[in-house]
């Protein structure tokens, strides 16, 4: 999300006291009729399924691709793609302070999660050197319509910016898995879903947003940033929560433990009609990290498991 975006969203943000009056900020929402909604399965390959412990299930849906985190040593390679090489001459978007590497130092499995590790070092990419190093992960699967849940704990430290997100695969990124193999239409055109993004200065803050260009190329976004006191929530980065997207061809929903965070409903005027991969990642300062402190050495984010249906 560029910087003007944010400083919008962060304008319109509400504060209301009572559980009923959500703490929000919203942008307009183009609302049409409501239709039939029609959802595609992607194949059932057996390999994508990890079945080493029970999963939730939903009525209407079937489990397509997981991950369990129930193993030792680097994420799986069937499954994810370290995507490291910088986007943005010598960097990455967003003004964010950080390389990603495809380090072990930086992600791996270790105790029934997946851990992101974000760290102060210097590191020195193709010469160009970054005070911080983290990772970016690519899941190997993409989906059009369906259900997502990731269980996590962010990192406490300020500064982080952590996100659980997803990208069209048509987008034709820079060394990102599919690379322009289902288009290069670039960003955001391809359309972003934004499951969860934490604020890097107010750790209470969560947003929910969602990202494409209009049908005379406008770039437009849309969204809710939520205070965890409005949905209850103490805290995301002690306790695992679920964060959910429920992408139908009428709507786009985002949740944290079955909590509404934002919608957006899902017309010929928006590009949500194309496969969607997901990425995970914590990145350093930038638009939404903030001012990183003096004393940051390094944080994670813990992730239980993925889980996408159909």
């Amino acid at each position: 999300m560029n910087i003007l975006t944010r400083l919008i969203l962060l304008l319109q943000f509400i504060s209301c006291g009572s559980e009923n009056s959500e703490s929000q900020s919203e942008k307009s929402l183009i609302i049409s009729p409501v239709k039939k909604s029609t959802q595609t399965p992607n194949n059932n390959s057996t390999s994508n399924i990890d079945s080493s412990e029970e999963v939730t299930k939903y009525s209407g849906y079937q489990l397509v691709w997981n991950d369990e985190f129930n193993y030792e040593g680097a994420p799986l390679d069937e499954k994810w793609h370290f995507q490291y090489i910088p986007i943005d001459q010598g960097g990455w978007a967003n003004n964010e302070k950080q390389h990603y590497t495809k380090r072990r130092e930086n992600s791996f499995v270790r105790d029934g999660t997946l851990k992101i590790v974000a760290k102060r070092e210097l590191y020195t990419y193709k010469g160009i050197n970054k005070s911080y190093t983290s990772a970016r992960l690519n899941s190997k699967f993409d989906l059009k319509y369906g259900r997502i849940d990731v269980r996590a704990k962010l990192p406490s430290s300020k500064g982080t910016w952590p996100a659980i997100w997803t990208l069209g695969t048509n987008i034709g990124e820079i060394g990102n898995y599919y690379g322009n193999s289902e288009g290069n239409v670039g960003w955001p055109e391809c359309g972003e879903i934004d499951i969860m993004e934490q604020d890097g200065t107010n750790k209470q803050l969560l947003y929910g947003t969602f990202h494409w260009s209009d049908t005379v190329g406008r770039q437009i976004s849309s969204g809710l940033i939520k205070d965890l006191s409005s949905l209850g929530i103490a805290d995301l980065t002690s306790e695992f929560h679920i964060y959910s997207l429920i992408w139908t061809s009428v709507s786009i929903k985002i949740y944290i433990d079955n909590l509404v965070v934002s919608e957006l409903d899902n017309t010929a005027l928006v590009p949500f009609d194309n496969p969607h991969y997901l990425l995970l990642n914590i990145a350093m300062g930038g638009n939404l990290g903030g001012d990183i402190p003096s004393n940051f050495k390094e944080d994670k984010m813990e992730i239980d498991y993925v889980r996408f249906y159909q």
